[in-house]
């Protein structure tokens, strides 16, 4: 019998933890297309096209309407549209105009952390933090330290690094709310396009500050559009849905701790698609912030438990 039950288990928590991976793959792959599109494209623009594009993909996937939201629930898919779509994005953007990327790349890293602390004030479901996501986060973010920095020095920038801790800050709200919402019942694809649809209603004042430019004609260039489909398709609709897939089944605790990934899969992609060199250094992050998260997700008690 309790073969059975952990059986039941763990089959959707392995689907939860395959969606985070599958994500953060993706994500962590999406540095090469922004690059690309940073040549004719203002940062701005790219963040609302691929929304944008987002939200049509999961509206012609789903077109169904969502019946019976409440004015709390409601003002849930604001908040989490605001935070995730909206802020996180224009934060790490502005951030990165003011900072090294290595710099913002270690200080989002620290999302997680701030998940954790959220979750126990607003959380009762995630259950109690241990030890070991304490010991994982500092083993990852060594790691994530020596791969930014491989090769490198730190420069502190206050203004480009108080932005991205605010916007690790904003992404841990997001993490939050996405576990809200999970739990009225409704179809993560439903779910994720209502977010999408407040996210990218905030962003349009944001356009008119940052010099937007429509300029549809820059995608008859097959390398925009295959990079903007991407981003648009992959990194946005698809990915969104599949991160607040995990967040729930794992919780936002341990589906945010595999963003110890990203530069992970940042450093790979480099090595293969950029031909950058592979160094002790890298390696040695690398290792580092695969245990992080290894020490991060474990969770002892469930070898051992009997209900």
């Amino acid at each position: 019998m309790r073969n059975r039950r952990s059986a039941g288990h763990s089959a959707p928590r392995f689907i939860g933890c395959l969606a985070a991976l599958f994500t953060i793959i993706i994500w962590g792959t999406t540095f090469i297309s922004t690059k690309v599109l940073l040549v004719d494209f203002r940062p701005v623009e790219i963040l609302f096209f691929r929304f944008v594009m987002g939200f049509a993909a999961l509206f012609l996937a789903c077109p169904h309407r969502m019946k019976g939201v409440g004015c709390r629930q409601e003002l849930t898919f604001v908040l989490a549209g605001l935070s995730g779509i909206c802020l996180y994005y224009l934060l790490e953007n502005i951030a990165l105009t003011y900072t090294m990327a290595s710099n913002v790349g270690v200080i989002i890293s620290v999302a997680p952390f701030f998940t954790a602390i959220l979750s126990r004030l607003f959380l009762k479901s995630e259950g109690k933090l241990r030890a070991n996501f304490f010991i994982g986060f500092v083993v990852a973010m060594a790691g994530v330290v020596l791969i930014s920095f491989n090769g490198s020095r730190m420069e502190l920038n206050p203004a480009g690094d108080v932005l991205a801790v605010l916007a690790a800050f904003v992404w841990a709200c997001y993490s939050i709310l996405t576990r809200k919402i999970s739990s009225f019942g409704y179809p993560v694809v439903l779910t994720t396009r209502r977010t999408f649809f407040y996210g990218i209603l905030f962003m349009v004042p944001a356009l008119f500050l940052f010099d937007f430019e429509m300029g549809l004609e820059r995608f008859a260039d097959t390398t925009h559009l295959l990079n903007i489909l991407y981003l648009g398709m992959g990194a946005s609709a698809l990915c969104f849905v599949t991160w607040n897939l995990a967040v729930k089944i794992l919780g936002a605790v341990k589906t945010s701790v595999y963003i110890y990934m990203i530069p992970v899969i940042t450093f790979v992609t480099s090595v293969l698609v950029l031909k950058e060199p592979v160094t002790w250094v890298s390696i040695m992050g690398t290792v580092l912030a695969v245990a992080g998260l290894f020490l991060s997700e474990y969770n002892g008690k469930e070898s051992g438990n009997s209900e």
